[in-house]
């Protein structure tokens, strides 16, 4: 973070100072909410969760070099006292951010949110000093930590953003405004917390509506949803997709013997060839909006291909690949899943398995309302269209629909399977996969089955912990 004294801190965030003794002691590290990141200079975040509550750990930071705690009581070390941490924390960000002289960009959408953000700091960065969101820390509380740990250098501060309601994102952007605000695609993923598409439109679109006039509102083209957003918007609109019509656009899109996409981008400055790092062809959408915000920052197409050919996956269990030294082929996607995710995975699966034996172990995907039942049947008969080779399904309910879909699509036999947990799912590989196969792990974050996938990739005998 920019250096600030407790005494600004204290103004900022409309807060009363305790136990400090110098008020103009500087915060000169990060502002952080677990005390095992803490640093000397660091300022601590107290969070009171269901199960811990971060004032306990005040006299703990200090000691291990914690400037001052953020908290809504007084705790016996030098403390920030707010009415409200979570409040206080996002005027703090908003703060420091007006302060930065970096350009802001900030992302939304159903699907490919963290790939893409990804995507977009690994091009950037070879630019200039990027900050980006870790992971998926893209709400209310990880959010504002990224933008904090922005310094003096830092020229780009690109930012995911998650909605589980409307006005969600409006309060993130307020928080940081964007001069670049990119919306990727409109889905399912969390339809039965929103009610529909439409409300994930309103949504999603209420990142364009916050851009300021000189800014910029980079939208799909391939999504009749998101381009619709072109009207909500005062900043200029960029399209990105396979479109004609796209200003930065994909043509003669193909995929290697690997699975892994290669394209020729075209931007309205030039075009050069693309071969990626990652695997599936749904990367090429991703890819494609990382290029049109790369354009706007100024770099050109030569520049912007050769940065997405040598990016790879930064972040945990999206189609992380490993190679077994006994020719298996382990595809851990588990982070998280939507109808529109699955999809992308079976058809990347296929790509990645041609004249091999391929398994789909699948799991829940959660908060999809009344079209669960519709959405993980159709999951289940995707994956026998496909021709995969064993389905595996893993869990309750909503996974034996997924082996229903199959069963029903014509997958009979020993071709498609439900089991009761990721042990049972982890015993049934072990005793039946060959050299050669490629097995694909996939299911909602809460399902846990990245147990499968590392103990496959491990080799251990030991018992999965399910969740």
């Amino acid at each position: 973070m920019i250096a600030l004294s407790l005494a600004e801190i204290a103004s900022v965030v409309g807060g009363q100072t305790h136990d400090i003794p110098d008020a103009s002691v500087q915060v000169t590290g990060q502002v952080v909410r677990d005390s095992r990141e803490v640093e000397p200079g660091s300022l601590f975040v107290a969070f009171v969760g269901e199960r811990v509550d971060g004032h306990d750990f005040a006299a703990d930071v200090v000691a291990a070099g914690a400037v001052a705690v953020l908290a809504s009581r007084p705790v016996g070390v030098p403390a920030i006292v707010v009415d409200d941490v979570l409040l206080a924390l996002g005027a703090l960000a908003r703060h420091v951010v007006a302060r930065l002289g970096a350009t802001l960009v900030a992302l939304t959408g159903s699907a490919g949110k963290t790939s893409t953000k990804d995507l977009i700091a690994q091009v950037l960065r070879t630019k200039a000093p990027t900050v980006f969101t870790p992971g998926s820390l893209n709400n209310e509380i990880g959010l504002p930590l990224t933008a904090l740990s922005a310094t003096e250098e830092t020229r780009f501060l690109v930012l995911e953003m998650g909605a589980r309601g409307i006005g969600h994102i409006r309060y993130l952007a307020d928080l940081t405004p964007p001069k670049i605000g990119l919306v990727l695609n409109v889905g399912t993923a969390h339809i039965g917390e929103f009610g529909g598409r439409e409300q994930i439109a309103q949504a999603k679109g209420e990142l364009v509506e916050c851009l300021p006039e000189d800014g910029t509102a980079v939208l799909n083209a391939d999504d009749p949803l998101v381009r619709a957003m072109a009207s909500r918007t005062k900043a200029r609109v960029l399209l990105f997709g396979e479109s004609d019509e796209a200003d930065v656009r994909a043509e003669n899109v193909r995929l290697t013997g690997n699975g892994q996409p290669s394209f020729s981008l075209h931007t309205p400055t030039g075009c050069s060839e693309v071969t990626m790092r990652l695997y599936g062809e749904h990367h090429v959408s991703n890819a494609l909006a990382a290029a049109a915000v790369a354009h706007e920052l100024g770099m050109s197409a030569d520049e912007i291909a050769t940065a997405l050919s040598e990016a790879g996956s930064l972040s945990r269990w999206r189609m992380e690949v490993t190679e077994r030294p006994d020719g298996v082929t382990v595809v851990n996607d588990a982070y998280n899943a939507n109808p529109e995710s699955m999809r992308a995975a079976l058809r990347a699966l296929a790509a990645m398995g041609k004249g091999r034996r391929t398994w789909a172990v699948l799991g829940q995907m959660a908060e999809l309302g009344d079209e669960a039942l519709a959405e993980h049947d159709a999951v289940g008969r995707l994956a026998v269209r496909l021709n995969v080779s064993k389905l595996v399904a893993v869990g309750g309910r909503e996974a034996s629909w997924l082996q229903l879909g199959a069963y029903n699509e014509g997958s009979w036999g020993e071709e498609s399977v439900h089991v009761s947990d990721a042990q049972s799912a982890v015993d049934l590989l072990r005793s039946q996969l060959r050299p050669g196969d490629v097995v694909l792990v996939k299911a909602s974050r809460s399902v846990g089955l990245e147990r499968v996938a590392q103990a496959l990739v491990e080799g251990t005998e030991g018992e999965v912990a399910v969740r």
